[in-house]
């Protein structure tokens, strides 16, 4: 049995781990919180009653040790009240204090962090130390927060690292898998050119041998897309309209006559940089949705027009349309609208125009019940 095998509990027991350290880390950080909060009580509790010895002080009273006291508090800020009057403040701005709005902004600031500590020095007479928290309780407060945020982006950056791992493996499938099925055409190909020919020597019509001569060809250029799939194209200089216009016909020839098919385009070559049998799976693919979309009956018209520097594909269909929600989905893998498909045409298309010819797909305009157009743009070269 091997690592791949075992992989999956493997991957929960490391998990767990994790969690159980982060735990831990953050019962730790509780703990040492709650620990400085008692001690930071105690040195309260000392200063207060350093400051009852202070008031009830007489000539003989021993007052360096409550001095001591006071000198040694200089993180924790606090504010001590008599009457609801501020008499005495250590460790704060002088200008807070200065201004009664931010005196009692600040002192009410300190009542939510603790409990104020009573300083009876007389019958009936008392004073009220209110105290908050030290910088190094602050930053320990936010501490389990920022340790937090560290582990929700670890955790994103794992999964995405995993999903990446998922994704390319599934690419390097569809490679494999695509170049086997170009390899396995290949041989029956070869026999039908072979039986080609024997049937021009045997003076058959020659309508018949140009149509199957066509779709051999057509056989030929859907073996070489399959070979082109999990490697980089070799892009060439071509008129975008001829190439167009080519795959466009082959096409509107193998489809019913209740499709009205049209065509519009420049009548000067505009050339750019493409792979031409990658060019023309793209077109064959979105004729096909168009055709899809229109349950094999209605209109359809391609126009290719251009600006200073583009070349634009538009494809009209007078189908179903694409509601708005769906403008950006329809080019995800393995969504379909159709009862049989695999979802795979135009995340494929996408990826031809996006990364191989370094252009733009997307939904031109659509309408329900009325149609869509589906726009390519492509750099002049």
């Amino acid at each position: 049995m091997n690592f791949s095998e075992n992989s999956n509990p493997i991957r929960w027991i490391i998990i767990f781990i994790s969690f159980s350290i982060i735990a831990i880390i953050l019962w730790n950080t509780y703990t040492f919180f709650q620990i400085f909060k008692n001690e930071e009580r105690i040195k309260m509790n000392l200063w207060a009653t350093a400051t009852k010895t202070l008031i009830n002080a007489q000539e003989n009273t021993e007052v360096d040790l409550p001095l001591q006291i006071f000198d040694n508090n200089t993180t924790i800020p606090l504010i001590l009240t008599e009457n609801d009057s501020i008499i005495n403040y250590k460790n704060i701005d002088d200008e807070i204090i200065k201004s009664k709005k931010k005196a009692f902004e600040y002192l009410n600031e300190l009542k939510s962090q603790n409990d104020p500590i009573k300083i009876i020095y007389a019958p009936g007479k008392y004073q009220e130390l209110y105290y908050g928290n030290s910088s190094l309780i602050a930053k320990l407060k936010y501490y389990p927060i920022a340790l937090s945020l560290i582990i929700v982006l670890c955790g994103i950056l794992i999964y995405n690292f995993y999903l990446s791992h998922k994704i390319s493996t599934q690419n390097k499938l569809w490679a494999g898998m695509a170049k086997e099925t170009a390899h396995q055409i290949g041989t029956p190909l070869s026999s039908l050119i072979g039986w080609l020919e024997i049937l021009k020597m045997e003076n058959i019509d020659d309508s018949i041998t140009h149509e199957i001569e066509k779709d051999i060809e057509r056989l030929q250029t859907i073996t070489d897309r399959f070979s082109k799939i999990g490697s980089e194209p070799k892009l060439e200089l071509k008129d975008a309209v001829e190439e167009t216009k080519q795959s466009y016909n082959y096409l509107i020839s193998r489809f019913s006559d209740q499709i009205e098919f049209s065509f519009k385009g420049p009548s000067k070559p505009i050339n750019i940089f493409l792979n031409p049998t990658l060019h023309s799976w793209t077109i064959e693919n979105l004729v096909k949705n168009a055709i899809d979309a229109m349950k094999g009956r209605g209109k359809l018209s391609m126009e290719i027009e251009e600006d200073i520097h583009h070349i634009k594909i538009n494809v009209t269909d007078t189908g179903s349309g694409i509601p708005k929600k769906e403008f950006q989905r329809i080019f995800e893998t393995g969504f379909t609208t159709k009862k049989r498909g695999w979802g795979l045409g135009l995340s494929l298309t996408k990826r031809i125009v996006e990364e191989y010819h370094k252009g733009t797909i997307r939904v031109l305009h659509s309408e329900l019940g009325k149609g869509t157009t589906m726009q390519i743009s492509l750099k002049k070269s």
